[in-house]
């Protein structure tokens, strides 16, 4: 099913920054080239080792991106919302995907194939040089959860992720499950659930339900996000 020229697939790809300045005439050939899909909950939308070349617009839903070790852990890389977009290494790359993708929310989304995005690219730099900025900023990221795994204390992963979430505010409303979350911050989910509680015990958060945290003292967070010592 092609993405309509209007409505609801045109701001499939209004929705993404790569294409956001893009002008009504771009945005249309963008939408011309784009498949719209609909996945359930549960349902891979790739796995590793499969052929890449792909792009993926994410429109409605969630999608959990992870790879598995030798042993079969998870590890989950990050979690995709309205606007994003994944699948953007394979563009560049002739190797297989390492990555797989699930549906956390039944999704709707829209399909680029890369041999007609990068013919676009050609034809829009632009396109191109917002896709290598958006890779910069996911490779930073990448090196700094890397960073955070190997130097920090689990407390102190804990805390920084929370004041990550909580910048908006005081109430977070965790974009995955909590074994989930754990698994993107290289702990167990008992490990992460012992710390929370900690965390709780002091008045420092509030646990809500299976997915709500209540920030209470957010100068106490920061404080053992600024420490390097358990």
């Amino acid at each position: 099913m092609q993405c309509s020229h209007h409505d609801e697939n045109t701001s499939c790809i209004a929705h993404v920054p790569i294409f956001a300045n893009l002008s009504e005439e771009e945005m249309l050939e963008i939408a011309d080239i784009a498949v719209a899909r609909k996945f359930d909950k549960g349902e891979m939308v790739y796995m590793a080792g499969e052929e890449g070349g792909t792009l993926f617009v994410l429109h409605t839903g969630k999608v959990k991106l992870f790879r598995l070790n030798f042993s079969g852990r998870e590890q989950v890389l990050r979690v995709a919302g309205t606007g994003e977009f994944f699948g953007e290494l394979s563009l560049f790359s002739s190797l297989p995907l390492t990555d797989n993708a699930q549906i956390l929310e039944e999704a709707t989304m829209c399909v680029l194939k890369g041999d007609r995005l990068k013919a676009l690219m050609l034809k829009y730099p632009s396109i191109a040089f917002k896709v290598m900025d958006e890779l910069s900023r996911r490779l930073e990221s990448a090196e700094s959860r890397i960073e955070s795994i190997t130097l920090s204390p689990v407390l102190q992963r804990v805390a920084e992720a929370l004041l990550q979430l909580s910048v908006d505010g005081k109430e977070i409303l965790l974009p995955m499950t909590k074994g989930d979350w754990a698994s993107q911050l290289g702990m167990t989910q008992e490990t992460l659930s012992r710390k929370l509680s900690e965390l709780e015990a002091e008045g420092v958060i509030a646990l809500k339900g299976r997915r709500g945290i209540r920030i209470r003292q957010r100068d106490k967070l920061q404080e053992i996000s600024d420490t390097h010592a358990e």
